[in-house]
């Protein structure tokens, strides 16, 4: 019988598959009528308010104010990196690519991590973990045929590079967060602060600051609470209550099936068998890769 923790664990972890199994198709329908630049900008300055509230609420104000500038300067690169890069990345992505080939697509970021912790953390792989390497990227290679694998073509390349070069600034974001250990809370606030002002100064400059009132500016909301702020508090609250966090975090792979559904059944997208196969693929060696971390 499972304890309490280990309940409330699992509570969170399936609020967090769920939505974030949902923002594949968010994206898509807030980029009918918003830009890729207005997405980021309602989605990050709703993150950063909720957030704001969030520490209010719990009486971290205090923590919010007492940060030194080494603090402020680590906050403004991550914020750079996440949320305000990676998600330009991914949302120009998708606003070139069907969502079944650039949500997978986005998926290779803890491949593209085991590939940047060679150089920068000096870590080493062995003949098991490059064939699951390999592996992955036949994936990769498949989803992007988007569906014509007997004469492979890419039909939207920009899009299939945006997809990938975001998962290795994803990497990089959290190899970069290694070496900082704060209040996950106030350090996220201030990225997402930082993140603000960049994507303000943006759409400023590219004259992306006049937001349209209407449903896909309800659905950029949904994305700010669903897919940046709230869902990553709920995933660290069921890693810090789990029994075993391994089990925990291979929930996270249910995701990317569970999104194929919600685009099939709301975007109508005819879902590519490569898009299947590639995840398949993909997951695939992620896990013979977690079942063989790389060496120091």
């Amino acid at each position: 019988m499972p304890d309490k923790n280990t309940s409330i664990s699992y509570f969170f972890a399936g609020l967090t598959v769920f939505f974030w199994s949902t923002v594949a198709t968010a994206f898509k329908l807030a980029l009918i009528q918003l830009s890729f630049l207005q997405l980021l900008l309602i989605s990050v300055i709703t993150s950063t308010v909720v957030l704001f509230m969030i520490i209010v609420v719990t009486g971290n104000t205090n923590s919010l104010i007492r940060v030194n500038k080494k603090y402020l300067f680590n906050s403004s690169v991550l914020g750079f990196l996440n949320p305000y890069l990676y998600y330009i990345l991914v949302f120009k992505a998708y606003s070139l690519l069907p969502a079944q080939i650039a949500q997978p697509l986005n998926f290779i970021w803890p491949v593209m991590l085991v590939i940047l912790s060679i150089p920068f953390l000096k870590q080493k792989i062995n003949i098991r973990g490059l064939i699951a390497l390999l592996i992955s990227f036949a994936g990769v290679l498949l989803i992007s045929s988007q569906g014509h694998i007997g004469y492979f073509r890419i039909e939207q390349p920009l899009g299939v590079f945006l997809a990938l070069i975001s998962s290795v600034v994803w990497a990089t974001f959290w190899i970069v967060n290694l070496r900082i250990t704060t209040n996950n809370r106030i350090q996220l606030f201030y990225n997402f602060l930082f993140a603000s002002a960049y994507i303000f100064i943006t759409c400023a400059i590219t004259g992306n600051l006049s937001i349209p009132l209407h449903f896909s500016s309800l659905i950029a909301v949904y994305v700010g609470l669903f897919e940046m702020g709230i869902t990553f508090l709920f995933w660290l609250k069921a890693l810090q209550l789990a029994e075993s966090t391994a089990k925990i975090s291979n929930l996270i792979y249910l995701t990317p099936f569970l999104s194929l559904i919600f685009i099939h059944l709301i975007l109508k997208e005819n879902i590519y068998w490569t898009s299947v196969t590639g995840l398949v693929l993909i997951i695939t060696g992620i896990i013979l890769q977690k079942t063989n971390p790389v060496k120091t």
